[in-house]
């Protein structure tokens, strides 16, 4: 008997034999996957250590405390490895240790090490010392900053007289989507500022009960940034009800809703917002006619399924004078009128006399789809007094018994501006679709695409045009309201225009000829189409700008740990990266910053007396692969439409291609390269330098853990800045508000949102109170947590 138990103590136990298991398990897995990168032109580093830690398999299945030796150079080639690859950057070096580390902790822990048979016990010295060097590293890497640029705005407020606008508000109020048709996202209001910020507390919550439910587009989100007149707040929600609240409390006053019907095959379910329009004294018709006696407070609505309405904005009931009994058919003149097709999902820019509409289509499905036709309404009637169709060779030819719309023309999916004294209104015009493949577009067809252009108010005539990407093969198109900004310069005040485009670029033009005012020079790009189609040799890079400096290396990919760490660097050698605007092809194109933009619809903030800017840009990569036609992917649609996406395969009728698009994510979800993704940053306008750049965002509510780690999210929704000193976000994928101190950046004060806060904030005051309001209602195909939320915040 005493013989039999040395005999088993001369045997490894099961603890050794279970981690012999999983270090065999994962040196093969290493050593495929290493191998086959390394052969892509990768690093040959996941070879090498999967090798060496089957090695180590054998050693630990033997009972041997050579394992401990042989798993000690692991972990220091790992940690010269690492370090020579990214130096000192935390979320970089954790996942090329993580896995490592915890092994051989595992290993040194005393049950673990009691397993070991008797006679090859092996002690904790090389192990210990040789794995306290990458923790080491770690926790250096804490202390070091790769990517905030720290720096101040400067802090004295601009000359007494503010920028121009017809639109000139009391400070309390906030008219439009931007506050002003000027879309400054801007309030002279202070009683909240940077000393007292961190006091705000929830004033009131309102929720619309609208619930998206399972018959509703993938797309579907509560973006909307609300109004305030008056005594009055208001708001619509995904579905388009209207909602006017009281101010101080946050009571429903009045609801409309416009039955529109569910359906899961529109590409998008949302209502940025509402328009509003007040009756001037000598107010007149685009006829010359005294305008009706209703409605002298209008709210304007266009609708997901193509219409639009005016609601008295005291009762909500609609102004019957306006188009057929409160409503116009927005597919007029169109020759595709399928409900969905067309969709206004950003509200129009209303002037004194003129209801300026533009719209979204449905995008990739085919070349068979609604003009993106401009048009401007008569505010009163609803009559259609002008329209600019960017596809068409006579651009505002009306529609009649013999002329339509052009089919296909780019649309402006987004907010317009306007200046009423120079009489332009600013579109910043979009793709027309499909989007990733133009190898049968006109030039006709694509004088405007991804362009600003700026239209006479009153007639809609192009007076001047600045394309921002030649033949856009990438969905790069300006997504943003474009902001307005009479810049004080040494030889006086300049009219500017800040247009902030997906590709990070912020093109800054004189307003008033669209000259560029910051240079941005036609740069080389690469080259190589896809069959049948071409590329522009050259694109314009603003030189104020967010886009990464540098090209992505495989250096650059990211993971949960090393294995999906290692299968991101082996997607990105299979697919075509030369940087930014490298066409699609049929093998897979990274396309970095992805197609969902740098800068989205909720665009920059400008506070225009202080000359400054904030900015929420981000960078998320996305792959875009293009599709050959076959039995999966038909040239000609052969069943119901399907369900509306902008993630996944899409069929591009009418093209030689379908495209998949999706994000570049690593096997558990992760992006593959690396964080930062988001930030929030400073602008000064009179140098039109980046001063502060700070990440925003934690892991929060996007890991299985509620891990607040602070990585710099993916974000929707723009800032709002205030003459307090304070810039407000909701954007990020963690449900958070926060409050920033305008002069440098610094965080100041968040508070935990119900839901995901998919949108831009806004601020008023009524009875000498201020408040901060913000839909919350999150975002369907971001994943966001959804919800019906309004929420207000006040100081005690």
């Amino acid at each position: 008997m005493v013989d039999d138990r040395h005999a088993l103590k001369d045997k490894p136990g099961r603890l050794i034999r279970a981690s012999a298991i999983f270090a065999g398990v994962a040196g093969l897995a290493l050593a495929v996957g290493g191998g086959w990168l390394g052969v892509l032109g990768g690093s040959w580093y996941y070879f090498v250590t999967g090798l060496l830690l089957f090695v180590t398999a054998c050693q630990l299945w033997r009972g041997k405390r050579s394992s401990f030796v042989v798993y000690g150079f692991i972990v220091l080639m790992t940690t010269v490895w690492a370090l020579w690859e990214v130096g000192f950057d935390f979320f970089l070096l954790a996942p090329r240790f993580d896995i490592i580390v915890l092994f051989a902790l595992w290993l040194l822990l005393p049950f673990t090490l009691k397993s070991f048979p008797d006679s090859d016990r092996p002690g904790r010295g090389l192990l210990g010392a040789a794995v306290a060097l990458p923790i080491l590293s770690l926790v250096i890497s804490l202390f070091f900053n790769h990517h905030d640029i720290e720096g101040k705005l400067p802090d004295t407020v601009g000359a007494d007289t503010p920028q121009w606008d017809s639109q000139q508000l009391p400070d309390s109020e906030w008219h439009a989507y931007g506050r002003t048709s000027y879309g400054d996202h801007s309030s002279p209001l202070k009683q909240i500022n940077a000393q007292n910020v961190n006091q705000l507390k929830v004033a009131w919550t309102f929720r619309t009960n609208d619930i998206i439910g399972k018959n509703d587009p993938l797309e579907s989100t509560f973006e909307v940034t609300p109004l305030k007149v008056g005594h009055m707040v208001y708001l619509c929600s995904p579905h388009q009800w209207v909602f006017a609240l009281d101010a101080t409390t946050g009571k429903q006053i009045w609801k409309f809703d416009p039955q529109v019907k569910d359906d899961p095959t529109w590409q998008h379910l949302t209502c940025r917002g509402v328009s509003y329009h007040e009756t001037p004294v000598d107010a007149k018709t685009s006829d010359g006619a005294v305008p009706p006696a209703e409605c002298k407070q209008r709210i304007i609505l266009p609708t997901n399924d193509g219409r639009m309405f005016a609601l008295d904005a005291q009762t909500g009931e609609v102004c019957h004078a306006f188009g057929q009994d409160g409503q116009i058919d927005l597919k007029d003149g169109m020759t595709v009128k399928t409900k969905g097709f067309y969709q206004g999902t950003s509200p129009p820019v209303v002037t004194r006399q003129m209801i300026i509409m533009a719209g979204a289509v449905t995008d990739n499905y085919s070349t068979s789809e609604p003009s993106g036709v401009v048009r401007g309404f008569d505010v009163y009637t609803g009559k259609l007094v002008w329209a600019w169709d960017p596809g068409a060779a006579d651009e505002n030819a009306l529609p009649s018994a013999t002329h339509h719309y052009t089919p296909n023309s780019p649309n402006s999916w987004t907010l317009l501006s306007a200046d009423e004294k120079l009489g332009m209104v600013y579109v910043p015009v979009g793709m027309s679709t499909p989007d990733i493949w133009g190898g049968n577009r006109t030039p006709l067809g694509e004088r405007y695409t991804s362009s600003l252009v700026a239209l006479d108010i009153n007639t809609g005539k192009r007076i001047w045009s600045y394309q921002t990407v030649h033949h856009d093969l990438w969905d790069m198109d300006l997504p943003s309201q474009p902001s307005l900004v009479d810049l004080k310069t040494s030889q006086g005040i300049v009219p500017a225009v800040y247009a902030p485009a997906k590709t990070g670029n912020i093109f800054v033009l004189d307003r008033r000829t669209g000259k560029l005012i910051v240079p941005a020079p036609e740069t080389p790009v690469p080259q190589g189409a896809a069959r049948g189609d071409c590329t522009s040799p050259t694109q314009p890079y603003s030189e104020l700008t967010f886009q990464p400096k540098q090209k992505l290396t495989d250096k650059d990919m990211w993971g949960a740990t090393m294995f999906d760490q290692m299968v991101c660097r082996i997607m990105f050698k299979k697919m075509r990266y030369d940087g930014p605007f490298t066409p699609p092809n049929t093998q897979g194109t990274l396309v970095f910053p992805g197609d969902v933009g740098m800068f989205e619809w909720g665009g920059i903030a400008v506070d225009p007396q202080r000359q400054i800017a904030i900015a929420n840009p981000m960078a998320f990569p996305f792959v875009s692969k293009l599709i050959e036609r076959g039995p999966d992917n038909p040239a000609a649609p052969n069943a119901a439409h399907p369900p509306g996406s902008e993630i996944g395969v899409q069929p591009m009728y009418g093209t030689p291609y379908g495209v998949d698009l999706h994000p570049f994510l690593s096997p558990v979800g992760l992006p593959c390269p690396a964080p930062p993704w988001g930030y929030i940053a400073g602008i000064d306008l009179r140098t039109h330098k980046i001063m502060w750049q700070h990440k925003v965002g934690t892991t929060r509510d996007a890991t299985p853990l509620p891990l607040p780690f602070k990585v710099g999210m993916p974000m929707l929704g723009g800032s709002m800045v205030t003459s307090g000193g304070v810039a407000f976000l909701t954007a990020t994928m963690d449900d958070y508000i926060r409050a920033f101190d305008v002069t440098t950046g610094k965080e100041l004060w968040s508070d935990r949102l119900p839901a995901g806060g998919q949108s831009t904030p806004m601020t008023y005051s009524e009875g000498g109170k201020q408040y901060i309001v913000t839909a919350v209602g999150g975002h369907g195909s971001f994943g966001t947590k959804q919800g019906d939320y309004v929420v207000a915040y006040a100081l005690p």
